[in-house]
């Protein structure tokens, strides 16, 4: 076999690949006989076709088909002869394959980048602690029975904490005020989900009162054409409903997974978790800074093909949020998934390099601790740890989730880490670190540009009671 090497453009290279004419006929030939005591011709007993005959009428598909075999395997081994690390499959095309010559093809493809690493002293990393108080722990039991509080119907007058419906509808100057109508509208009066003037204009009314108020907009209200503006409300009150918040008995512990023990080991269950999530925020947080940084000290040229395969993954991955999928599916621009696809694979091959360079394995005991935190989370963890130690894809995952764990304590020990002494909010948050403000305020200028009739009063833009109850539920889950 005959290997050359012409280097294109970027990570692209063009292998030219020549066999003998005597192996690549050799093998036609053999795959002829072979199909020549199989296939059946009129006019021939079976065995008995004339090899010319089979030539003549199979002889194009098979050499295709030996080509189309040959190309495959003798590209694996001219990669391992010439050291070369693909990043993706080759494009294959046949240059000669005429009876009588050496049978030619190219294949072209990219090749992984050299990464060379950069000094991990320059990393600086925010590290924030925080203990867990009594008062947060309290906070968070209020949080969880908060999740639990259901709501009955009563017979008075609303007030505060009640949750109501109602129709609404507003004008100025006796003219309707586009924006600020609803029906069947919920919301939990004192909560902040409605602008002030109206949850206490709310208050006092009874169900299939009407009752007539005005109410000013806050100056820095998400709709402009409302901001400081006075408007006259008209809101037909329909429900009343009295929040029920659980006692802390046993039914509301064992709802939680408490079954003995009492509200002893239920505190002792919720610090347990919260400390587990205190862990993980600044795990999580220390990480992604690592991660960012490496991203930003590294630059050289990425695989295409590479790029192009993550471009695929969040596509999908967007599409199972929304739960898109089938021939309809929205064809999504790939600009919206370059920037960050770009950013996966640069950090991916940097973090690879870390492991090769710092001959990194997965430690042990961390794999162990990772099983049993995933499995802890299930009715029978036995079973589970069993079944990801049967199954070596899902363990490959927790093996490289834990590698990355490692590589992130590999580059600490080199960089500079500042700790950043906080509480328990404020780790959780990210305001700790201030790395989430931009994002939070991103996030919030980008709620404040929709609007619809039933939210048009809603003061700050935040869900209803009950889609609260909902997002915390699940998020208790």
């Amino acid at each position: 076999m005959n290997v050359s090497i012409e280097t294109m453009s970027g990570l692209e290279r063009r292998l030219t690949i020549a066999l003998p004419s005597e192996e690549f006929e050799s093998q036609i030939t053999a795959r002829l006989q072979d199909a020549r005591g199989k296939v059946r011709l009129p006019g021939f007993r079976p065995g008995k076709i004339p090899l010319k005959e089979v030539r003549r009428r199979f002889g194009p598909a098979v050499r295709a088909e030996v080509a189309g075999e040959l190309m495959q395997s003798s590209f694996v081994s001219a990669v391992q002869q010439e050291v070369l690390n693909p990043a993706g499959q080759p494009n294959l095309e046949v240059v000669k394959m005429d009876p009588g010559i050496d049978f030619e093809f190219t294949a072209t493809f990219e090749v992984f980048p050299t990464v060379d690493l950069a000094d991990f002293s320059k990393v600086s990393v925010r590290k924030p602690e925080a203990d867990i108080t009594d008062a947060d722990l309290e906070n968070m039991i209020e949080r969880l029975r908060e999740q639990r509080t259901t709501y009955e119907p009563v017979e008075r007058e609303a007030q505060e904490g009640d949750m109501v419906k109602a129709d609404f509808s507003a004008t100025a100057d006796g003219e309707p005020v586009e924006g600020t109508a609803g029906e069947d509208v919920e919301f939990r009066i004192g909560q902040g989900q409605m602008i002030a003037d109206f949850e206490q204009g709310v208050c006092g009314a009874t169900v299939g009162e009407e009752v007539v108020f005005d109410a000013t907009f806050p100056a820095d209200y998400r709709a402009e054409e409302l901001q400081g503006k006075t408007v006259q409300f008209t809101v037909l009150l329909k429900e009343v409903k009295e929040a029920m918040v659980p006692a802390l008995d046993n039914e509301l512990f064992e709802q939680f997974g408490v079954k003995e023990g009492g509200e002893a080991a239920f505190r002792d269950d919720v610090r347990e978790n919260m400390q587990r999530e205190l862990m993980n925020a600044v795990k999580n947080q220390t990480k992604q800074q690592v991660m960012d940084q490496l991203a930003a000290l590294h630059d050289f040229q990425l695989p295409q093909a590479v790029v192009q395969r993550e471009i695929g993954g969040l596509k999908e991955q967007m599409l199972g949020q929304f739960q898109m999928s089938g021939p309809n599916t929205i064809d999504l621009p790939d600009e919206l998934f370059t920037d960050e696809a770009q950013k996966r694979v640069k950090v991916g091959l940097v973090v690879n390099e870390v492991i090769s360079s710092a001959e990194l394995q997965a430690d042990e005991e961390k794999l162990d601790e990772r099983l049993q935190e995933i499995a802890s989370q299930y009715g029978e963890p036995e079973q589970v740890m069993n079944f990801y130690r049967s199954n070596p894809d899902q363990m490959q995952n927790i093996e490289m989730s834990v590698l990355e764990e490692q590589v992130v304590e590999h580059i600490l020990s080199k960089a500079q880490v500042e700790i950043v002494e906080s509480n328990y909010e404020d780790v959780l948050s990210g305001r700790a670190i201030g790395d989430l403000e931009e994002e939070a305020d991103a996030g919030a200028d980008e709620e404040q540009g929709e609007s619809s009739t039933a939210d048009a009063v809603n003061s700050d833009g935040s869900e209803s009671a009950a889609e609260a109850q909902e997002t915390d539920d699940k998020e208790d889950k």
